[in-house]
């Protein structure tokens, strides 16, 4: 077997008008444009919008190389393609070698008869993406209608691409084309691996594993396959008549060591290698049980997780792709994203279905990480074809997926697209003539996903939609939050309080959202001081809700007094945004096991931008992430009144495997800094549990409610954690002017800064503007006499910051700072 290796300098051609510039492979049209200086930074400005000719046109990567002598050595030679995006033609010294017309599917051409020794040249040619969908729009003999955003390219919903590379209501139009993933030439002895896939059965302390493996094979002959899973290896002599065949093995593995999601246990992997004639596959595979139970009950239908025998609380945000320009979506940007969300606590993310099937490396971090990863299929917000065509794409494309992504430990859920459901209620068209709209969906959904699905990965569960309330079910999970999972978003979308939430009683919630702004260092980026204004042309331009900034600044009257400046207002809608989904969520935790999942929207921005992220542009955290790290800990103390004159209730959670108990002490203190009343409280929590631990009067605890507030301290079963409550909407709270002091140190290469006030200071936050990384804490409630010391930990690992840079670029801020 050989293989040569394509990836590198390529020539990028203008079809139009001859026009060439060097490209990077992997990469896309739109980065090779800009590292060239032919065009500026689609991120800065406005730029985008003088930018959309770009994928209005068509585009040819070329390239020469030399074929050795040696290669092939006979058999078969393949261009192996992993990702040609969208509609490509592909010719080997002239003559075309193949075509593809979906990006999610890896693409093996036989070239062996187009190729010459010495040199040889290499052209794809991609066609317009959007002007191929806009000449499918016109011969469609109804509309299928799809969702439109402020920049939009039309009929996103007719090519088998990237949804979100169309525009959405959090990112920019920007319809890049090119080869975003390995391209090579590869030579095997007329017999190849094409997947390999295995099964889990568990029992009696032991683990049976079959190991499938599927080959292809060009022309009658034998070869011998083998397997090894740890130290064990089985090997097998197999005829290799020409066609498609599955050769199966089997191991066990005595007391196997189990995988289980982050907070829960280890993620050991086992190393499973399997060969054939000089090709190697390797996986690493993950042990573990994983059930989704859907049970009706006095209440409607359950959605639950179970993983190991043990019901898990999903605790996660939505996943979008983390960069709208394909070259720079590298494995270290992806890690830093996920090792985030580890730190938050997180065990589960969805792979949103307007973005794209990750990467292996995506799922072989999430395996390490402990995040179960529900996966939705490419499909979003809109309706779609159910020609013969498109629905053998994609057959094409959900059976590869399926073969590729299968044995991932960190795969929990095959889920068949975002919000197309609603899609049937929401668009005109749609309401005229449902029955037609929905025959078309039912094919695409059941006919084809589901179906494939059900074929190729047994192993796990189909869930026809988010939100729906399972198979056969086309109802409202908007608003229905009694089966199944919902989406949550009246809060945003319609104007809602954050005590709506109270209302809402999920069996699991993937998705609900807050927007805010992000940091100034990341608003640097696209926006010069000048343009600091929220209704700035640039400032609305990197808003792509149409309603936006108008309901950020709308919720800040119900909550907080108007901020003193632009850099006031950034600090404002952060800590509004980390309040709105900490309400929801804490809430939440505390009514398992009727709910057991809450999947906030969402975890990463794909540019710079105001948006749901808790990561924004580059990773930095934004203050929704370090309360993503409290509200998501495994134990968890919380109060809330439900209604304006109800009682104050203090829950807490327990998460673990295993039982904790401790002591709650509640403390009213007032915003002169002095403490009115200490309670001692014991707490018992069984293993998977919420429990209430007190109910109180709000009128016995604070008689006047704007000079006090109750701080929570738990300390049960070696965890701590503290929260807080007010009896009235911080705006009307009687804040006294804090003096916070902080001071930078370093030892041992560690640095911290140990925070102090002399009254209490309302979502401290420190922010170190120009130096990569992050807090282990931050947006806290301080208090005099309890000095805090927060770990600055830089990025990328182990780089080195000194403390007088980190003292000179940190700013602190608080709540009663921001306004005069």
């Amino acid at each position: 077997m050989g293989r040569i290796d394509l990836s590198g300098t390529w020539t990028l051609r203008r079809t139009a008008t001859g026009e060439t510039v060097e490209a990077q492979v992997p990469g896309d049209t739109h980065s090779a444009l800009l590292a060239s200086g032919r065009i500026p930074d689609p991120y800065a400005g406005r730029n985008e919008l003088d930018l959309q000719w770009i994928g209005r046109e068509d585009w040819a990567y070329e390239r020469t190389f030399d074929l050795e002598p040696g290669f092939p050595d006979g058999g078969l030679v393949y261009l192996d393609c992993g990702g040609l995006d969208t509609l490509a033609e592909v010719r080997i010294n002239g003559k075309e070698a193949g075509r593809s017309g979906n990006m999610f599917v890896r693409r093996r051409f036989e070239v062996g008869g187009l190729l010459r020794r010495g040199a040889n040249t290499i052209r794809i040619d991609f066609r317009s993406a959007e002007a191929a969908a806009a000449a499918l729009a016109k011969g469609l003999p109804y509309e299928l209608p799809y969702s439109v955003y402020p920049v939009q390219s039309p009929h996103r919903n007719l090519v088998r691409k990237v949804q979100c590379h169309a525009g959405w209501d959090w990112g920019p139009c920007l319809m890049v084309a090119g080869i975003r993933d390995f391209i090579a030439l590869e030579s095997v002895p007329h017999s190849r691996i094409e997947h390999v896939f295995t099964e889990q059965s568990h029992g009696k302390g032991a683990c049976s594993i079959r190991v499938h493996v599927e080959t292809f094979s060009a022309r009658a002959g034998r070869g011998q396959i083998a397997a090894r899973l740890g130290e064990e290896e089985r090997r097998c002599t197999v005829d290799l008549a020409p066609g498609t065949r599955v050769t199966s093995f089997d191991f066990e593995v005595r007391r196997p060591r189990l995988w289980w999601p982050n907070g829960y246990g280890e993620q050991p992997l086992y190393e499973l290698v399997v060969t054939l004639d000089g090709q190697e596959v390797r996986k690493r595979l993950g042990l573990r049980t994983l059930e989704l139970l859907n049970r009706e009950d006095g209440r409607g239908l359950s959605m639950v997780f179970r993983v190991n025998g043990v019901d898990v609380f999903c605790k996660g945000a939505n996943w979008i792709p983390c960069d709208s320009l394909p070259q720079r979506q590298t494995p270290q940007h992806m890690e830093r994203l996920l090792e985030s969300a580890a730190d938050a606590h997180m065990n589960m993310l969805r792979v949103w279905g307007g973005g794209q099937y990750e990467s292996d490396r995506f799922y072989d971090i999430c395996d390490r990480l402990g995040l179960l990863v529900w996966q939705d299929m490419m499909f979003a917000c809109g309706l779609y074809p159910a020609t013969r065509e498109f629905l053998a794409s994609v057959e094409e494309e959900v059976r590869y997926q399926a073969r590729r992504l299968r044995d991932h430990a960190c795969l929990a859920l095959w889920c068949g697209d975002n919000e197309n459901v609603g899609a049937l209620r929401e668009h005109r068209a749609c309401r005229e003539n449902r029955d037609r709209y929905l025959v078309d969906y039912d094919r695409l959904n059941e006919g084809v996903i589901g179906r494939t699905l059900d074929a190729e990965d047994p192993t796990h569960a189909f869930w026809p939609s988010s939100p729906c309330a399972g198979r056969g079910d086309y109802s409202d999970n908007w608003h229905d939050d009694s089966r199944g999972d919902m989406h949550c978003w009246s809060v945003w979308h319609e104007g809602k309080s954050f005590d709506f939430y109270y209302g809402v009683q999920p069996r699991f919630c993937s998705e609900f959202g807050y927007q805010s702004f992000p940091s100034l260092a990341t608003v640097r980026t696209y926006a010069p001081e000048g343009d600091w204004n929220v209704t700035s042309p640039v400032m609305e331009h990197h808003q792509r809700h149409p309603r936006g900034n108008a309901n950020i600044v709308e919720m800040f009257t119900r909550y907080f007094r108007m901020p003193d400046g632009f850099p006031w207002f950034v600090y404002l809608s952060q800590v509004q945004q980390a309040l709105a989904i900490k309400t929801a969520v804490e809430y939440w935790r505390s009514l398992r096991p009727h709910c057991m999942g809450a999947l906030y929207w969402q975890l990463d921005d794909c540019w710079p931008v105001c948006s749901w992220s808790s990561l924004e542009y580059g990773g930095r955290w934004k203050l929704l992430h370090y309360a993503a790290k409290r509200f998501f800990q495994p134990v968890l103390v919380l109060a809330y009144r439900k209604t304006p004159d109800g009682p104050v209730e203090a829950w807490a959670v327990n998460d673990l495997t295993e039982p904790v108990q401790g002591s709650l002490r509640a403390r009213i203190v007032g915003f002169d800094g002095g403490i009115r009343r200490t309670m001692k409280l014991p707490v018992r929590l069984p293993a998977g549990s919420a429990r209430r631990i007190a109910s109180w009067s709000a009128g016995d605890l604070a008689p006047s409610p704007t000079e006090a507030f109750l701080h929570l301290e738990l300390e049960a079963g070696g965890h701590r954690s503290e929260n807080d409550f007010f009896f009235a909407p911080w705006k009307a709270c009687l804040l006294e002017d804090a003096a916070v002091k902080a001071v930078v140190s370093s030892k041992d290469g560690t640095l911290s800064v140990r925070l102090s006030t002399d009254r209490p200071a309302l979502f401290v936050s420190l922010e170190a503007e120009g130096i990569e990384g992050e807090f282990d804490d931050n947006l806290l409630v301080l208090l005099p006499g309890r000095e805090r010391t927060l770990r600055f930990r830089p990025w990328p690992r182990g780089a080195k910051v000194r403390a007088d840079r980190l003292r000179g670029a940190l700013t602190v801020r608080h709540l009663r700072a921001s306004y005069r």
